[in-house]
């Protein structure tokens, strides 16, 4: 799991998982109550005046390696042209998501003025704003700015009515399958949850695969992007809008909980993928031995490398299917990269510059044209998906519906791991769904008051 092409996973996974955020000193808590205070633009229309200059200066970026070597030296570069006046330092941050937060976390909260912008994990908004380790962006951005985003990234970027994150980069879950077996069985790429698990297990019947479909199962936090997915074509959501009150404890989440443990006992997924993770999942079907798959865009470049599969030129990609009587497409789950202002930094203004560059049709061309990330702007989006020489994530997530993780609260990591310790234990059998739900619900409960 790390952020190179090769294991770039880790933005999806090991990014999420459920370590703590440190805990801030009095001088911390303070400064967050003055961000949180601030104005929004986002639903006054007005914006405060940055520090610094706009169109000169000094800017630190802090930032993991993005999927091909290169891309941040070419970002930066094609940025330095438009601004010449505007001079970027990049910081290469770990790749390992935890360390890099934990880092972040220390040299903010310690005062340090660099790095000026940082690149961070799309659950960081709640964490990094109640903390008073990011500046909100719509105390400078007006909300026409935010528009053009592609519909869910704003909101999972936001915390108490305060943008935090600007999107830079997403990815999101996509149903892989098997066009070969498909066409062998006259049977179509399945749109509702129910198709996939009778076309599984058609195909297991007839012997043209070993399973039907394999998903991330584990006790993880792969698992709650996966239960997301569920629970929101069911109708149902974690929390309330105030995340004040959760919701698990319903007869959407019931519904979606019971279909994907129906899943394992009809075998139409085998009962290991209780242990999946993404590698494990990928690793399944690259060796022929499932016909779909559910997993982030990396898994298209992995399927198409005779090094590591059995089914190159054999994969389809699609939106994840819906519940039966929903509307086509599912959800997709986001996972990604935000950029972020360190709130110590002397120049905002050159800040806000490079982000706004970095959301540009110039920028997010580079990033999904020539290195294959899913753009974050839906213009950019949509124009890519029209070229046939685009890779077929990117063209079907033009056609995609979004749903961020409930990462609104500063106990995220607590309240994730009440929704993936419960639900695997549904789907491994060792509680009934009813059990599981009842349990996520009260652990959820407390992790929205603060509790541990």
């Amino acid at each position: 799991m790390k952020l190179v092409k090769t294991d770039k996973r880790r933005f999806s996974l090991k990014s999420t998982r459920t370590t703590t955020l440190v805990l801030a000193t009095s001088a911390l808590v303070l400064a967050a109550c003055g961000t949180t205070s601030s104005t929004s633009s986002t639903s006054s229309g007005s914006t405060s005046q940055p520090s610094g200059s706009a169109t000169s200066g000094n800017i630190t970026w802090w930032a993991s390696p993005i999927g091909q070597v290169g891309i941040r030296a070419n970002l930066i570069s094609h940025f330095e042209k438009a601004y010449p006046k505007i001079h970027v330092t990049l910081e290469s941050a770990p790749t390992n998501t935890d360390t890099n937060r934990s880092q972040l976390v220390t040299e903010i909260s310690g005062g340090s003025t660099s790095p000026d912008v940082f690149m961070g994990d799309v659950i960081w908004p709640a964490q990094f704003g109640a903390h008073g380790l990011a500046v909100p962006l719509s105390k400078y951005l007006p909300s026409s700015y935010f528009a053009k985003f592609a519909p869910g990234l704003v909101a999972g970027a936001t915390y108490k009515n305060q943008v935090y994150g600007s999107p830079l980069f997403e990815d999101q879950g996509f149903l892989y399958y098997r066009k070969d077996l498909l066409a062998k069985a006259n049977l179509p790429v399945p749109k509702t949850w129910q198709q996939l698990e009778s076309e599984s297990l058609t195909l297991e019947k007839d012997n043209l695969v070993k399973y039907g479909f394999v998903w991330e199962g584990d006790s993880y936090e792969g698992l709650t992007c996966d239960f997301m997915e569920y629970l929101t074509s069911a109708g149902g959501k974690v929390v309330n809008s105030s995340y004040t009150q959760a919701q698990l404890n319903s007869p959407a989440a019931f519904k979606a909980l019971t279909f994907m443990r129906s899943l394992i006992t009809s075998g139409a997924s085998p009962q290991a993928v209780t242990t999946f993770q993404e590698p494990q999942a990928m690793a399944v079907f690259d060796a022929g031995n499932a016909a779909f798959l559910r997993n982030w865009d990396y898994a298209w470049s992995n399927s198409q490398n005779p090094a590591d599969s059995k089914v190159v030129g054999d994969v389809g990609v699609a939106p994840l299917p819906t519940f039966a009587g929903q509307s086509y497409p599912g959800y997709s789950n986001i996972g990604g990269w935000n950029l972020y202002i360190n709130p110590h930094s002397k120049n905002v203004a050159a800040d806000l510059t490079f982000i706004k560059w970095m959301s540009s049709t110039e920028a997010q061309t580079i990033l999904g044209k020539t290195y294959s990330e899913i753009p974050t702007v839906e213009s950019v989006r949509q124009t890519l998906a029209a070229s046939s020489s685009t890779p077929p994530p990117l063209r079907v997530a033009a056609q995609t519906r979004l749903v961020p993780r409930p990462a609104g609260t500063p106990n995220y990591p607590q309240l994730s791991t009440a929704i993936y310790t419960n639900v695997n234990g549904a789907l491994s059998g060792s509680m009934s769904v009813s059990a599981a739900l009842k349990a996520a619900q009260s652990q959820a409960q407390t992790a929205l008051s603060g509790g541990l």
